[in-house]
């Protein structure tokens, strides 16, 4: 019930004007001068423990949890950075690539540059001692979770649903 004299939501009061939106010019940032492309590469790193999936995920500087990547190198096909920042960054290095799972694209500025950066990503199985990881020094953590939890905490929607495709196609080989 409106109190005597109100305004109902849908009615507007004739005497007060619109507000005027205000925008921001600044010199706060400096213009981009320079547009820059940076291909990456990385993988959602499985293993079956007790008939579980679980997936390996690493937490960055800013504390979000993430899959290990990093920046392809002069000479190096995506897969062979994927296999290699894995190792870097995760200390695994007895691995099983699966499969691609796909692209993702994003950009983010650096100062005065923008950059437009593309990872590829793959599903690979940790083979051997799977308990064997180490975090780079940067790195808040690193730990084997499962998969729910690990689709819960990835602090990324396309690494999210990369994680539910490579799920489904582990469904698809039977191994899960």
């Amino acid at each position: 019930m409106w109190k005597k004299g109100g305004n109902s939501p849908k009615q507007k009061n004739p005497e007060k004007k619109p507000e005027k939106k205000k925008f921001f010019r600044g010199n706060s940032r400096s213009s981009i001068q320079e547009i820059v492309r940076e291909p990456t590469a990385g993988a959602v790193l499985y293993r079956v423990k007790e008939g579980k999936l679980e997936i390996l995920m690493i937490q960055d500087f800013y504390e979000r949890w993430t899959i290990p990547k990093g920046h392809i190198e002069p000479g190096e096909t995506a897969q062979e950075t994927a296999i290699r920042e894995v190792g870097e960054e995760a200390g695994v290095k007895d691995v099983e690539p699966i499969c691609w799972l796909g692209k993702i694209h994003f950009n983010f500025r650096r100062e005065n540059t923008l950059v437009m950066m593309t990872t590829q990503i793959y599903l690979f199985k940790v083979l051997g001692d799977t308990d064997d990881i180490q975090k780079e020094e940067w790195m808040k953590g690193i730990s084997w979770f499962p998969y729910k939890k690990a689709l819960k905490l990835a602090e990324y929607d396309d690494i999210q649903k990369l994680m539910t495709l490579g799920r489904k196609r582990l469904e698809q080989r039977g191994e899960i």
